[in-house]
């Protein structure tokens, strides 16, 4: 028995998509279904997997912008981000245009999300943590017993995300990452949103923003 992941990237923000899922009942997650539906629903596919949920991070276009045409094709919930990401949800059609990203509706997903809750995929449990900075709602996803957490635009190898879009704030970023996520285990691995996976020790020995 094993949790399984895959990283997809997609669209041209390279966005690390993350198909998850637990080899004893098939089970599975998507993350962050920024784009290219008809890539990720084939490696579902072609697994054998049931997909059960869409877990969102936070609300920009490259994280959420394939979710209303995945939800047309496949019914399967969509969890997430905290609502205070409604505001970039609502604005989806008019992002995704200016980006010149394929035209996404606005949603509003099964569950808003709040700091505390747990997922799980399959037997395995996922704990939410509330990181706003990059944006108000953003949110990661971490299993404890596999030493994972899927990131988003919150820490990336050796920096952090953003915080000059609209509701962006370094200070709470700063101040959430030191709280809720370097005191996780050195060897929990991190997924973020974009480019290579790192870990919570090499984070807090090489990050400059958090040295």
């Amino acid at each position: 028995m094993a949790l399984h992941m895959k990283i997809i990237p997609v669209t041209s923000f390279l966005q690390n998509s993350a198909l998850l899922w637990d080899d004893e009942s098939h089970e599975a997650v998507l993350t962050d279904t920024g784009g290219e539906v008809n890539l990720l629903l084939a490696e579902v596919d072609r697994l054998q997997l049931k997909l059960r949920a869409i877990w969102l991070t936070h609300g920009h276009l490259d994280h959420v912008s394939g979710v209303d045409e995945l939800t047309k094709q496949r019914q399967t919930l969509v969890l997430g981000p905290h609502q205070n990401d409604s505001y970039w949800l609502e604005a989806l059609p008019e992002v995704t245009t200016n980006y010149g990203f394929p035209l996404s509706q606005s949603f509003t997903p099964s569950r808003w999300l709040q700091d505390g809750d747990e997922l799980k995929v399959g037997q395995y449990v996922f704990q939410v943590l509330h990181i706003p900075g990059h944006t108000p709602g953003h949110v990661v996803f971490y299993n404890k017993e596999n030493k994972l957490l899927i990131a988003g635009d919150v820490l990336f190898r050796e920096t952090i995300g953003r915080t000059d879009l609209p509701g962006g704030n370094h200070a709470d970023l700063i101040e959430n990452i030191r709280r809720k996520i370097l005191v996780l285990p050195d060897d929990t691995r991190i997924l973020p949103g974009h480019g290579a996976m790192t870990t919570i020790g090499h984070e807090k020995q090489y990050n400059p923003f958090l040295c």
